[in-house]
């Protein structure tokens, strides 16, 4: 089983950045198929936010224009750079990859098979 593990999260006040990182201990390569970032809110269903496939980069409204996906050239890091947050941004934050293809915006929770445990992110007014 693939494991995932995020890291980067914390306390920000509004407007501030964060970057969240996710590497794999087992191995796992940041190449093909799909990879992407999630959010859950409490009380509130998890929403993807962010995904690299080989269409290129999607973004969900809510992000788009203040947050980035990329990795690193080795593939072997899934990044989030998080910028002008929100009180509204705050989560716990999720990386998840599937080594299957996918086509389009690739941003249903569902898509993907391998996921971490979460990073928290709390943005205060």
């Amino acid at each position: 089983q693939v494991q995932l593990m995020e890291s980067g999260g914390g306390s920000v006040q509004a407007g501030g950045s964060l970057r969240l990182s996710c590497v794999s201990p087992g191995g796992y390569r940041f190449s093909g198929g799909r990879m992407g970032w999630f959010r859950q809110a409490p009380g509130k269903e998890r929403e993807g936010i962010a995904s690299i496939t080989d269409d290129g980069n999607k973004y969900g409204d809510a992000v788009k224009g203040r947050f980035t996906i990329s990795r690193d050239n080795a593939e072997t890091t899934l990044y989030l750079q998080m910028n002008n947050l929100k009180p509204e941004d705050t989560a716990m934050y999720y990386c998840a990859a599937d080594p299957r293809w996918c086509s389009g915006v690739c941003l249903s929770q569902y898509l993907y098979h391998y996921w971490g445990q979460g990073t928290q992110v709390t943005v205060s007014s």
